[in-house]
């Protein structure tokens, strides 16, 4: 079994990749909607939530684990790498090194979290490929809004944050909940590219799997099991509804 672990549904769009490319797996998705958003937490708090939810799925007996939230990616894979060194970690990052490789002279936005932005992984990334053209900004709370759904709030918050960013060629999705909201975007900033992690994780999990003769029976069908940790029975209507949808 592949762990797979997000603050909330937005790592849905990780799973969407993972199950097309590694097949005959069993993918257990780990909603924390109770701890949802990560972005605004101390790093410390992340880590501790993080490193539960980890032993958790361990328990349940998952060969490997997926980070599919790029706050807890950035935050806690190095350290969660050396506390549990038998265990294989793949985690997401925002997709900037992809502006380098395909369109690195464009006008960049890349929204993320405070805490993916803020973070030494994702800075380390950031001043490598840096294309003196670039605007990092720190979409507090749109990952909230994502998740509730609210399509109002979420374009009167487009509208109200992106406007002045008319013009960018390159939207780098520095979270997990933004590529479900591309229509949204492309709304107020138009014909962009965007660039999120997810495809580049699904084949980094493949690779990973391979290198380590890690082999799932031929005769098993793929699928996936959800775990919400708040109450509410929506998300798992969503979660379903969400995984038979494809991106803006």
């Amino acid at each position: 079994m592949i762990g797979v672990l997000d603050s909330g549904l937005g790592g849905v769009t990780v799973l969407r990749e993972l199950v097309k490319t590694v097949k005959n797996a069993n993918f257990l998705y780990y909603c924390d909607s109770v701890n949802n958003p990560y972005g605004d937490k101390s790093s410390d708090e992340v880590y501790s939530i993080v490193k539960n939810i980890v032993d958790f799925l361990l328990d349940k007996g998952c060969v490997t684990i997926v980070i599919a939230c790029n706050t807890a990616s950035a935050i806690c894979v190095k350290r969660l790498r050396e506390e549990y060194p038998d265990t294989l970690f793949i985690a997401i990052e925002p997709a900037y090194k992809m502006v380098h490789d395909y369109n690195p002279s464009g006008k960049t936005l890349v929204m993320a979290t405070k805490g993916t932005i803020e973070s030494e992984k994702f800075l380390a990334l950031y001043h490598k490929y840096d294309n003196n053209n670039t605007i990092l900004f720190p979409c507090s709370g749109l990952a909230e809004l994502v998740e509730e759904g609210n399509e109002v709030e979420i374009n009167r918050y487009l509208e109200n944050n992106l406007s002045e960013y008319k013009g960018v060629d390159n939207v780098v999705l520095g979270c997990t909940h933004y590529p479900l909201i591309k229509k949204n975007i492309r709304r107020v900033l138009g014909d962009v590219k965007f660039f999120d992690g997810s495809v580049g994780v699904s084949k980094e999990l493949a690779r990973q799997l391979e290198l380590k003769s890690i082999t799932f029976d031929k005769n098993n069908r793929t699928s996936f099991d959800f775990i919400n940790t708040s109450s509410d029975s929506n998300k798992n209507i969503r979660f379903m509804e969400l995984m038979n949808s494809s991106d803006n």
